[in-house]
């Protein structure tokens, strides 16, 4: 027999009590997760398009610039550690 892994609630929803909690519409709950896993997903696009701009030969100024923060600023955030 397989082994399923399950993933650990760490939203505290596993802890409701359905007859002390009524129920409600989960639309606003499924809108900020929607929102976070796209912050995750534009986060990865723009560490690729650093490391492809900077692979293409372009400075930290320049990148800075597009972000419109300072080069320093832009090479402690993207650089290599």
């Amino acid at each position: 027999m397989a082994n399923l892994k399950t993933n650990h609630d760490r939203t505290g929803l596993d802890h409701l009590d359905p007859s002390t909690h009524p129920a409600r519409d989960a639309a606003s709950f499924r809108r900020i997760l929607a929102a976070k896993n796209g912050l995750a997903v534009a986060e990865q696009e723009l560490r690729d398009a650093v490391r492809a701009a900077r692979q293409a030969g372009d400075s930290w100024t320049v990148i800075g610039a597009a972000l419109d923060i300072t080069r320093q600023a832009a090479q402690q955030r993207f650089g290599d550690h």
